[in-house]
């Protein structure tokens, strides 16, 4: 027997764990120390009352014959796809429920999408980057290549004629950096794609935190339809996080290599995938409804002033950063010219504010560092008076 060797070549230990025992061993020697979290990206906030109700009447439905339900459909139930195709429609796009596959989150198709590729293809990812792309195509033995993110592109890639790839991981907002593209922009990266005969993978998981005229959805881009599909998740968007529940889209039209792409992930998920469970269908298809768009707005609002919050005191330091705007992530640059782990030691240590490392995310993330607007307002209140108190002093 032999292991996929593949596996030797990551990371040995993925980014978040790392930082959890960092702060654990630093918990157990300080256990009187208060600590505030704003590195993971989990959100804090309950579910708006009218996912739980609808949750709760789909778990009710389970409970008598007439109305049980066993096995779901594979791209998810039909009502849910209908609410996320009215969703698209509301700002503009225009997709079809039998174009949508419902997911347990966008990580998990992010990372299984490869399934339906060839392993000979070469991933191009952006870099800093999401570690979800990289690690399952290094655990898939892809090449990868890089497009350089900094400040001197505001941390927002664009295509190189020159260079050729076969797959296109894109993320906006971006997560680590919080950065936004334009729709001149992405089409870009439309018509390099094109071009190339590429597939864009489009992780648009944060669109919900859009404030600004740019685009939701790739697919308001013409000609994405020949090249993308469209990832998205509930997690950020309605607090599914524990919850799960995402989907994706993919145009019936899309093909490569004389096989269709909807008809190639269908099947992968029938063979490896069983649907996300009634009740959460039912809670995903309330987030889409009249009400539950009014509920969600509510917490998307209050991380967004979370945003706002981290964001000025930044400006009140004259740190340089991304993100803020458009996103729930503070990209922010490390002062003095610290290195990531060294400034997350000096936060943890100092401060007791926990953040992520922006060297975790690719090797132009050294020296810089993530803060995220999920936490408690008055936690990230006194967790921006803090640093502001330590790097201000």
């Amino acid at each position: 027997m032999q292991i996929n060797k593949n596996f030797d070549n990551l990371v040995p230990n993925y980014l978040f764990a790392e930082i959890a025992k960092r702060v654990t061993d630093y918990q157990k020697a300080n256990p009187d120390k208060d600590i505030i979290r704003l590195g993971i990206g989990d959100v804090t906030l309950p579910l708006a009352p009218v996912v739980v109700e609808a949750m709760k009447k789909g778990a009710e439905e389970l409970a008598r014959k007439e109305t049980f339900k066993g096995y779901p459909d594979y791209e998810g139930y039909g009502f849910v796809r209908e609410a996320v195709a009215g969703y698209y429609q509301s700002f503009g796009v225009n997709v079809s429920a039998d174009e949508i596959l419902i997911s347990d989150g966008a990580k998990s198709d992010c990372g299984n999408i490869g399934d339906i590729f060839g392993t000979d293809n070469v991933v191009l990812v952006t870099d800093p980057v999401y570690p979800v792309y990289v690690d399952s195509n290094i655990m898939a033995g892809r090449k990868i290549i890089y497009a350089e993110c900094s400040k001197e592109n505001a941390f927002l890639a664009m295509p190189d004629d020159s260079v050729h790839a076969d797959i296109i991981y894109l993320c906006s907002p971006n997560n680590p950096t919080g950065a936004a593209y334009t729709a001149a922009q992405l089409k870009q990266w439309v018509d390099y794609a094109i071009k190339h005969d590429a597939v864009i993978l489009y992780d648009c998981a944060y669109e919900a935190f859009i404030t600004e005229d740019l685009p939701r959805s790739i697919f308001s881009v013409e000609g994405a339809r020949q090249c993308a599909i469209e990832f998205c998740s509930l997690s950020k968007t309605a607090g599914f996080t524990g919850t799960r529940c995402g989907y994706t889209v993919i145009p019936k039209e899309l093909e490569r290599d004389g096989h269709n792409l909807y008809k190639t992930w269908y099947r992968r998920q029938a063979t490896k995938f069983n649907g996300v469970s009634y009740p959460v269908q039912c809670a995903a298809a309330a987030v889409f409804s009249e009400e539950g768009q009014e509920q969600i707005k509510i917490n998307l609002e209050y991380y967004k002033e979370n945003a706002r919050i981290i964001a000025n005191a930044l400006d009140e330091l004259g740190i340089y950063y991304t993100g803020g705007k458009n996103s729930p992530y503070i990209w922010l640059e490390c002062p003095n010219g610290m290195k990531s782990w060294d400034f997350f030691d000096l936060l943890l240590n100092e401060a007791n504010v926990v953040g992520t490392p922006g060297a975790g995310f690719g090797k132009n993330g050294e020296g810089f560092f993530r803060l995220t607007s999920f936490g408690d307002r008055d936690k990230t209140i006194e967790a921006v008076a803090r640093i502001k108190k330590l790097l201000a002093g």
